[in-house]
């Protein structure tokens, strides 16, 4: 069974290259990790800043472990602080734990016969196939089975990857459809707030990063 964190990065990956096309996938990715603990009812997102609820293990390591974190932190932190702090190297953690599951397949390969690249492949890709038709249901009904699906729907819309998460649809109506999605759907309200914190989070934590990267020269 793959999370809600994994499931977004299914998502983003191409299929044929194994590689990434969505731009601050890690800001999402760290959104997503937040929105699993929130719908876990083991930290509170819908406030200024982000605090533990429920310290019991969850039986994930990589979560506890992130509770662990907040519950520790020297100051509390804004959704976009613990986005902007737990996006590093995350991805590359997905990576692996997908890779161990067997869900995806590491090649190792060059660029121009030089450059080393790595391409993530999926093993089988109807795995991706049930991600990307549940969605699909959510935004043809306007509404969401469940907190995860609202959450995945919110993360893609943040992002704006709709024509990677759902290829071959209208754009302007897709994005419509999963704004929709996001905050209509029969979730709690704790967690409808918590999602629309996160894409604001994500929103502006990509702001902020691009105009880091274009001030900054790398």
């Amino acid at each position: 069974m793959t999370t809600l964190t994994e499931k977004l990065l299914l998502l983003a990956f191409d299929e044929d290259t194994g590689r990434n096309r969505v731009s601050y996938l890690d800001y999402g990715l760290a959104g997503a990790v937040l929105l699993e603990l929130t719908v876990a009812n083991r930290i509170d997102l819908s406030g200024r800043y982000v605090s533990v609820l429920d310290a019991t293990p969850t039986g994930d390591p990589f979560q506890d472990a992130i509770v662990q974190q907040i519950q520790q932190s020297p100051r509390p932190r804004k959704p976009k602080g613990w986005i902007e702090k737990l996006r590093r190297g995350l991805r590359d953690r997905i990576l692996q734990d997908l890779v161990q599951k067997s869900v995806l397949h590491h090649r190792k390969d060059t660029v121009m016969g030089m450059f080393p690249m790595n391409r993530y492949l999926p093993v089988d890709r109807t795995i991706t196939a049930d991600v990307r038709d549940r969605l699909g249901q959510a935004v043809d009904t306007m509404t969401a089975p469940d907190d995860e699906t609202a959450s995945l729907a919110a993360l893609v819309h943040a992002l704006r990857m709709e024509r990677h998460a759902l290829p071959g649809r209208k754009n302007s109506h897709t994005r419509k459809a999963l704004a929709a999605v996001a905050d209509q759907s029969w979730v709690s309200e704790a967690t409808r707030k918590a999602i629309q914190g996160a894409q604001a989070a994500i929103t502006a934590a990509t702001a902020a990063g691009g105009a880091a990267s274009m001030g900054g020269g790398g």
